[in-house]
């Protein structure tokens, strides 16, 4: 049984930049789990189909194979055998996501996958209710937030960086929406687990967000 650590938390918060990189200090493996569901969003936006349509959603899931593979320490998500690590990562494809990742058919679909490999393997699990479904008796248990303004921001330069045409007025917009679809869905909706530690890092640069999970991490740990 290997030692799971969940780390939950709302858009924008840097989950799974700062999630990786304490699986490298840690050498535990770090699971995305929130491009699981930007894969399953993915095939749903390819297909036409709109995210809110329940039945429609439901009837193609057995179309969708998910697989995560990692390259060189690095996590890849395949889609029906594409490399589709960089497509999951587009700026509509992330309505899509959060939008069916509320349908419980497709967290049904998607939650075997996530309890064998922290069943199997040390792993750090990113998401937004790994704490309070996916893995509840995890060893340790993080709520990563920030403000949303501050969480807009860092969208907003990651988008621009990537050489989308983005506004931070969208971007604040959709991160609003984001946590509000988030909070108040009726299948597992985002909230901090009660054993949990919530850690806010609206005046934390990168390096200290790191540094002060870690810390938190091993306290727990240990």
């Amino acid at each position: 049984m290997g030692k799971n650590i969940a780390i939950d938390g709302p858009s924008g918060a840097g989950k799974s930049t700062l999630a990786r990189k304490l699986a490298e200090k840690l050498d535990f493996i770090y699971v995305d789990t929130g491009a699981l569901y930007r894969t399953v969003g993915l095939y749903i936006f390819r297909k036409g189909i709109e995210p809110t349509d329940v039945d429609a959603v439901a009837a193609v899931l057995p179309e969708i194979h998910v697989m995560i593979r990692f390259i060189n320490g690095e996590q890849h998500v395949y889609l029906n055998g594409e490399d589709v690590s960089k497509d999951i990562r587009l700026h509509e494809v992330s309505q899509y996501a959060s939008l069916t990742s509320a349908i419980p058919a497709v967290r049904q679909f998607l939650f075997e996958t996530q309890r064998k490999l922290a069943a199997e393997n040390d792993v750090i699990m990113d998401g937004r209710d790994i704490g309070t479904v996916v893995l509840p008796d995890a060893d340790v248990k993080i709520f990563l937030t920030a403000r949303a303004e501050v969480r807009a921001e860092r969208r907003y330069r990651e988008l621009l960086e990537r050489g989308q045409q983005v506004s931070f007025e969208q971007i604040l917009a959709d991160v609003n929406r984001r946590d509000e679809q988030d909070m108040n869905r009726p299948v597992a909706p985002l909230k901090p687990a009660e054993d949990g530690v919530i850690l806010d890092t609206s005046e934390c640069s990168f390096d200290e967000s790191l540094m002060l999970l870690y810390k938190t991490v091993k306290e727990r740990l240990n």
